[in-house]
């Protein structure tokens, strides 16, 4: 199960993890790393086998049948992002947190320093990156572990979380309408927190927030084509349930 620190050392359904472990792994990974983004070797499955499990549209809610199918160790490699960027026969597995407080979602628009080009100045609800080679590095490390470490190592690096929380998986994300969507698999996870207190640590984060349900859907033509995606996921789900965490 994923686990992720939140403040006071307080644990959350998934969390416990020293956020001083965390950093030492940010700062190893950040002393070996290349020195070109796009020079840094992926984490990807073939798309055969997204294929043959059900290749889909938009959102899938039916997150943990791909995960456990295709994070495996038979399907999975590391390959040069330069190469795979324009290598519609692999997706890249990205994880993607969207931080929920009651019925407000945090919010952002990606800046000039965004790592990805073509989403920049775009709107976004979810917080995620690449799995990188180094996430991968240490004994005994399962494909799933190296996951789960850089969806820590993500978060660590991108936001301050500032309140208790519970992170599960949500969904899934293929949109094979767009460029970039057709060499991406999202994997969402929502973290619900008891308050909407969120804190952008990357220059590339700017106008950040947390927004009700109803505003977020008046700027959607503003959002990234998966924060789209993922929100009409979200207020098909929680809406009903709006006010509660």
């Amino acid at each position: 199960m994923l686990k992720v620190s939140t403040p006071s050392g307080m644990p959350n359904a998934s969390a416990g993890q020293p956020a001083e472990k965390t950093r030492e792994s940010q700062r190893s990974r950040v002393n070996n790393a290349p020195s070109n983004p796009k020079d840094e070797r992926v984490l990807v499955v073939p798309s055969a086998a997204f294929d043959q499990l059900g290749r889909f549209q938009g959102f899938s809610p039916d997150a943990d049948r791909y995960v456990e199918a295709l994070l495996v160790p038979e399907l999975v490699s590391f390959r040069p992002r330069s190469i795979v960027e324009d290598d519609p026969s692999y997706k890249q597995i990205i994880p993607y947190v969207v931080f929920r407080s009651g019925d407000q979602v945090f919010c952002y628009r990606r800046g000039d320093g965004s790592g990805e080009v073509r989403l920049r100045r775009k709107r976004s609800i979810g917080v995620g990156g690449h799995v990188d080679e180094a996430d991968a590095q240490g004994p005994g490390l399962s494909t799933l572990d190296a996951y789960e470490t850089a969806v820590r190592r993500e978060l660590e690096e991108e936001v301050e979380i500032r309140s208790p929380g519970m992170i599960s998986r949500f969904g899934l994300i293929n949109d094979d309408a767009t460029p970039v969507g057709r060499v991406h698999l999202g994997i969402v996870h929502l973290f619900r927190l008891e308050t909407p207190n969120v804190v952008a640590r990357e220059d590339g984060l700017v106008e950040t927030g947390f927004l009700n349900l109803d505003d977020l859907a008046a700027i959607r033509d503003d959002l990234e084509t998966w924060s789209q995606i993922c929100l009409d996921a979200l207020c098909t789900t929680l809406i009903p349930h709006a006010g509660q965490n």
